[in-house]
């Protein structure tokens, strides 16, 4: 069955960019340190990237090969200019917003700005899926917004052995604290812990836009 898949890297002591992430420095000031896990090591924003250690080609293999939709935020969107000229996803990514902007095609990567809300971009997500999970990416204002509302069915933590003093906390302003986080499997790779947990909720649902 389909399902609604979250996940994004958080620092040890809590943080999804380091400070002033921007357009060009996405994951903000030191930031990188968070993916060194999906480039294999090292790397730099205007520099040729590596690739990842098997472990983890194989968890991105798997859940780039089980979806069919991904959803993404605004700022998100902006501040990785659209993943460049082939962002590669291969697959229609909704961009949930408040501003308005026409679809945008890239290579085999289609980008549709949502306005109505996270319930609107998940029923066209659902539908452009055609029976694959849909992935929830981020950033931080938007898995919140979609785990308070009881739409996350797993959400994959992944932990990055780093310190970044400063930057976006990935739970600060959650709406709600009955959410339980029952953890289902564990990936070690030298650069990080994939925490994967199917996500259960209370009675009490709430929402919101980016």
């Amino acid at each position: 069955m389909a399902k609604v898949i979250a996940g994004i890297t958080m620092s040890l002591d809590g943080y999804i960019t380091g400070p002033h992430d921007r357009v060009g420095a996405g994951l903000g000031d030191g930031g990188e340190r968070l993916h060194h896990w999906v480039f294999g090591g090292p790397w730099t924003y205007d520099s040729p990237r590596g690739s990842p250690v098997d472990v983890d080609k194989d968890y991105l293999d798997e859940v780039f090969a089980a979806g069919g939709a991904w959803i993404v935020g605004r700022t998100m969107h902006d501040v990785v200019d659209g993943w460049g000229d082939e962002p590669g996803f291969g697959v229609p990514v909704l961009v949930v917003t408040h501003r308005p902007r026409a679809t945008i095609v890239k290579g085999d990567t289609s980008f549709e700005f949502v306005t109505d809300g996270i319930a609107d971009a998940l029923e066209r997500a659902r539908a452009a899926a055609a029976g694959k999970n849909v992935i929830v990416m981020g950033g931080a204002d938007l898995l919140r917004q979609y785990l308070a509302a009881g739409l996350v069915d797993e959400f994959t933590l992944t932990i990055a052995p780093v310190l970044l003093g400063a930057g976006k906390r990935l739970f600060d302003g959650i709406s709600r604290t009955d959410i339980t986080f029952e953890r289902t499997t564990v990936i070690e790779s030298p650069f990080a812990t994939h925490l994967r947990f199917r996500v259960h909720l209370g009675e009490k649902s709430a929402g919101g836009e980016n």
